[in-house]
């Protein structure tokens, strides 16, 4: 702190002087007059006719006490950094402070204003446990079935990265994997790059996808995702229904009226048995007959209505054609009328040599799944789980919430099914948090009040407390609100340590309105102010 220039009471007569002293400086008031007369600084030419009268509170040495020093304004303006900026926020905290007085009714309906949008808008707010930590990514996944992961990864994976997603703009790293029917590629982005402008990047790239080759599917763009990814894990299971027809009923029934909540990216199923009919070969047999594995395989293929293998006839099946009559034009359309494993065995096997032979003379035709990679156990018995999993900046309880209804409306028809939606609910956590958070901080508030009354001897002084420290979080929690910023364990922090801050600046000001309201109450100081000290 800056030592004290000048000090000394003015008076009118003759020519003031000024006496210097080393006290320190701590500033209660500033009150601003003007002379009738110049004032001289140590015996220099006189400054100007504009002057500021301050209260100084002395320390230190013999000069104990308080006394009023009219400085000239271009010389105050000119003081040490540290006293101008003393000056100026205690001058702001009292012209505040008075005007609040002044307009009291004014500031209690703005106050009363902001509480109530609070109330009405606070539970509306996004709520999460974690924020938003991760950068923008997009992930490409490439189907190419009965191709091995070395294969997946020459043919497809590496060729995609290399000539299709290599120097897109804003990319920091590409992450790949390759998995035996299966390419999968992440691209990383640097911080602070716009998600759809990212999409954007990519998906501009993917149009010269088709100069692959052509053993695949072409590249699927993926649903972005969460940092958190998933939001909900619903158990199926049942003792009267098999896996094959409950995964049925799951892919055809359940995910899309799951997919179909906002704010869901991806709904997965763990341990789905697709339903199939399989043709399944003994090399004995097939050698015994004198009949090809390729021979099985295009005789099966033609024979469904469209087959995903793309070097068979049925990969483009054709239309029906029409019938062209006087009046109209009939369309026609086939009707496979293979619908069981039984109607599949009897199918005739192609470019055979000799006697005729039917898919059921060289293999084994039944309904079957697909060979599992992995399984969903739950509680030591198969069944299903799916994994709901919601977009960046999505609020978990509002979907939870819609998930829950979802599947309530679907229970009618899933008879026979049991339906758990509670084996992963974060929203429960959340939940949990937001009203232990919640009691915390009215109890904090509280005890804050308290303490301020205590402190200042005053519940006014206590209510006024509890008052700005409540309008002060509702008025941050809705700026956020307003900036589309969800809650999270970070923001909490936040505001954790901005109602610190608030509360010191609170003590700050309480202290300088009972100062002032002090000063007010002694006897003659407005004639002081007025006329006395000139």
């Amino acid at each position: 702190m800056a030592s004290a220039v000048i000090f000394m009471a003015v008076h009118s007569g003759p020519v003031p002087q000024y006496k210097c002293s080393n006290s320190f400086l701590s500033t209660t008031k500033i009150w601003g007059t003007v002379l009738p007369h110049p004032v001289w600084l140590g015996g220099q030419v006189p400054l100007f006719w504009g002057f500021r009268r301050i209260k100084l509170g002395l320390s230190g040495g013999r000069d104990r006490g308080e006394a009023w020093v009219t400085v000239p304004w271009k010389v105050f303006g000119a003081l040490p950094a540290q006293i101008s900026h003393m000056h100026f926020g205690r001058a702001m905290t009292g012209l505040f402070a008075r005007w609040s007085m002044q307009f009291r009714l004014l500031v209690l309906a703005l106050a009363a204003g902001i509480v109530g949008m609070g109330l009405w808008y606070l539970p509306h707010v996004s709520v999460d446990a974690l924020p938003e930590f991760e950068p923008a990514q997009v992930e490409i996944q490439t189907e190419a079935l009965g191709l091995s992961a070395v294969e997946v990864e020459q043919l497809i994976t590496s060729p995609m990265e290399v000539d299709l997603l290599n120097g897109v703009a804003y990319l920091d790293e590409i992450r790949s994997q390759s998995i035996p029917g299966l390419s999968s590629i992440q691209l990383l982005f640097e911080p602070g790059t716009d998600l759809p402008r990212a999409r954007q990047l990519v998906a501009e790239r993917l149009v010269m996808a088709h100069s692959l080759p052509r053993v695949s599917t072409p590249p699927v763009l993926m649903q972005p995702k969460s940092s958190t990814g998933r939001v909900m894990m619903v158990r199926l299971s049942s003792s009267e229904m098999p896996l094959t027809d409950m995964s049925v009923l799951a892919r055809w029934n359940i995910k899309p009226r799951l997919m179909g909540v906002p704010g869901v990216a991806n709904v997965s199923i763990w341990g789905q048995r697709e339903q199939q009919m399989q043709v399944q070969v003994d090399p004995a047999v097939l050698q015994a007959r004198g009949v090809t594995l390729n021979q099985v395989m295009e005789t099966t293929g033609n024979a469904v209505w469209v087959s995903p293998l793309t070097f068979l006839k049925a990969s483009t099946p054709g239309t029906g054609g029409f019938l062209e009559t006087e009046n109209q034009r009939i369309g026609i359309q086939h009707v496979l009328p293979i619908t069981t494993p039984s109607d599949l065995a009897k199918v005739s096997v192609e470019k055979v040599t000799g006697a005729p032979l039917t898919l059921g003379d060289v293999a084994s035709v039944r309904e079957n799944h697909q060979p599992l990679i992995g399984d969903a156990v739950l509680d030591e018995d198969p069944g299903l789980m799916l994994v709901v999993e919601k977009f960046p900046e999505a609020n978990t309880m509002e979907i939870t919430a819609a998930q829950e209804s979802a599947l309530e409306d679907l229970k009618p028809g899933l008879s026979g099914i049991d339906v758990d939606s509670s084996v992963y609910r974060p929203a429960s956590f959340i939940q949990s948090a937001v009203e232990s958070l919640g009691i915390a901080l009215f109890v904090s508030l509280a005890l804050a009040a308290l303490l301020l009354g205590m402190f200042f001897r005053s519940w006014r002084v206590a209510l006024v407390g509890l008052l700005v420290l409540t309008v002060s979080t509702v008025a941050a929690l809705l700026v956020l609100f307003a900036l589309g910023v969800g809650l999270n364990v970070m923001v909490f922090s936040g505001l954790v340590l901005a109602l610190v801050v608030v509360v010191g600046d609170l003590v700050t000001d309480l202290n300088g309105l009972q100062l002032y309201r002090s000063q007010e109450e002694i006897p003659g100081n407005g004639s002081t102010r007025a006329g006395n000290w000139s």
